[in-house]
């Protein structure tokens, strides 16, 4: 693939609906929902709570009282970040035609989402994420990736070499960097490529739907590239840090649909009960690994 050549702002552009879904983000929900409403050409804000117990409700609810662009759903339970995520557009239906989903730990800058909006007019139908950065300035490799290469996870469980990772390279030299999937935390697309799509597959729980959501707007048509030069801070796992048996359980269970959803019908017996293994082989790692980082 190759680099997209400059691009200048449409003269005229529909405004965005922003959509966040909240769980446990009392931590940067707030920062987050004053950078929203500040935020250039940002005509609505749905906030999806999936039954938060540490007052995001309460810093949302204020939110929504100070500014009518802002209404909320408040979800008995949990039923995943891709429905939440779907409840949110369909809430704004007709509000705008963009889209932009915003996790709660990204702090999106004035201009950060008519900039990616007018980006991605430029390219017809687009899906487009930013260059996602942590707090001290260190690039997110999430940002950009490719699909799973589920044959080369078979091979390291065999003992072959180590899997390569997701992460593509940054190339700087382009604007509009192409990309197989950009990260879920930051993405903005039409609603009628949204529309076209069905939305997220509400089957996937936590983790892997947004690759689903890449790979199924690719096959669309729909280009795919990371804003390289819209910088975005995202503080990372805020949510998820004193859960990781939840996240990584669902991290695989997402990694398995995939392969079932895009990949096992073209492959035999043999090899996809070679790919469940080695998945979930991997939980009891990973698992491991998330519990050292939080009490390393």
């Amino acid at each position: 693939m190759t680099c997209s050549p400059e691009l200048q702002p449409a003269a005229a552009r529909d405004g965005i609906a922003a959509v966040v879904v909240t769980y446990q983000s009392a931590e940067t929900i707030e920062e987050c929902l004053q950078r929203l409403r500040r935020a250039l050409d940002v005509v609505a804000i749905r906030v999806v709570d999936n039954n938060s117990t540490d007052g995001t409700l309460e810093i949302v609810q204020r939110h929504a009282a100070a500014d009518a662009r802002l209404r909320f759903i408040a979800n008995p339970d949990n039923p995943g970040f891709g429905v939440a995520c779907n409840q949110g557009a369909a809430d704004a239906d007709g509000a705008a035609s963009w889209l932009a989903f915003v996790n709660p730990d990204c702090m999106v800058e004035v201009d950060t989402l008519s900039r990616l909006r007018a980006l991605a007019d430029e390219r017809g139908d687009a899906l487009l994420g930013a260059d996602l950065i942590d707090e001290a300035g260190v690039r997110d490799g999430a940002a950009r990736r490719r699909d799973p290469d589920f044959a080369a996870m078979l091979r390291a469980a065999l003992g072959g070499p180590a899997a390569p990772k997701l992460e593509v390279p940054v190339d700087d030299a382009c604007e509009l960097q192409p990309v197989q999937a950009v990260s879920g935390a930051l993405m903005v697309m039409p609603r009628a490529l949204f529309a076209r799509l069905h939305g997220f597959d509400e089957g996937y729980r936590l983790h892997a739907e947004d690759l689903d959501l890449c790979r199924r707007a690719r096959e669309a048509g729909a280009a795919l590239a990371v804003a390289n030069r819209v910088r975005v801070v995202h503080v990372r796992g805020v949510s998820s840090r004193s859960r990781p048996v939840f996240v990584e359980w669902h991290k695989h269970r997402g990694l398995w649909r995939y392969f079932r959803k895009f990949e096992a019908p073209q492959r035999s017996v043999a090899i996809r009960l070679g790919v469940f293994a080695a998945i979930w082989l991997r939980f009891p790692l990973a698992v491991a690994r998330a519990w050292g980082r939080r009490y390393g």
